[in-house]
Parts: structure tokens; sequence; C-alpha cells
């Protein structure tokens, strides 16, 4: 195994959905849709209690299909520690107060010793900005920040 890896939800949303029009977002669901299956095998793959509730969201014939893809994946509790990290990201400025969300997906995989956080969201988590806001306050509470990147950063590219 290649170590520990947290799935956000965007990449099951990426994975699921229908083929966008927009050129750069239909790239990232098909690398997504190619690398699945050896992130379920190279990795030891976990979600959160989040990730299970935001994927069941919306229209049930795509809910039910994300729902699928969770199945069988172990799913990591919001505990008090993970919502006191994530109260933290947000205090600090690493993540917008407007978006919890973002911050309980890093605080969960920071508390639970991931060793990847895999995420499409380019916005609050994946991006030269945040990444070291986010490993700062992640390192200043005593924990392991995991490496924040997206399916084609974690793969590179194929030979």
């Amino acid at each position: 195994m290649k170590g520990r890896l947290y799935i956000e939800t965007s990449v099951v949303s990426y994975l699921t959905s229908r083929l966008s029009r927009d050129l750069v977002i239909v790239a990232r669901q098909e690398l997504t849709r190619e690398t699945w299956a050896a992130l379920l095998s190279e990795f030891e793959v976990y979600v959160s209690a989040l990730v299970v509730q935001e994927v069941g969201q919306g229209d049930d014939q795509a809910s039910a299909s994300r729902l699928k893809a969770v199945d069988g994946i172990p799913v990591l509790d919001l505990t008090d520690s993970v919502k006191v990290l994530a109260g933290k990201l947000i205090e600090e400025g690493a993540i917008p107060d407007t978006h919890l969300e973002d911050a309980l997906h890093v605080a969960v995989a920071a508390a639970n010793g991931m060793d990847f956080l895999l995420t499409w969201n380019f916005t609050h988590i994946n991006n030269a900005f945040t990444r070291s806001r986010i490993r700062d306050v992640i390192e200043a509470e005593g924990y392991g920040c995991p490496e924040l990147c997206s399916p084609e950063e974690l793969f590179g590219e194929e030979e």
C-alpha cells in the first residue's frame, strides 16, 4: 500500500456525474474514472461521515450512484477533536468561515493520520495559497498534515 488516503466529495462527484461540456472538467472526470480502481487497490482509502452525507444529497439517481461509489469504503467520524481542528482552520483564516465543510474535510483527514487528501477543490483546499496556511495550522495543533492533492497530482503523468 502507498499510504492512507482520504477521498473528499468532489472526487466522488467527478467520478459519477454526467460528462461536462467544459473541457477542463471533462478531463478531470475522465482522469478520476481512469484512476479510481488504482486508488482502491493501491491505497488504504477512507471517506468521512460528511462525504457520505454530501454524496447522498440532490437528485435521487445521481445520489444513488455516488453512494454506491463509496459503499464499502471505511467511514471516519466527525469527532469533537475534528470539529475543534476545523474551527482552528477557520479561525486562523486558512479556510473561509463560509466553508465549514471544507475545513471539516481537512480536519478529519489530519486528525485520522491520512497521508493524502484527494480533492478537486482548488478554491478552498488545494491551491498554492491555501496549502501552506492549512499545513501551518494543522501542524501548530500537533497533527501531521496530509498531502493535499488532486488525482492528477497523486498519479502524475502516465508513461
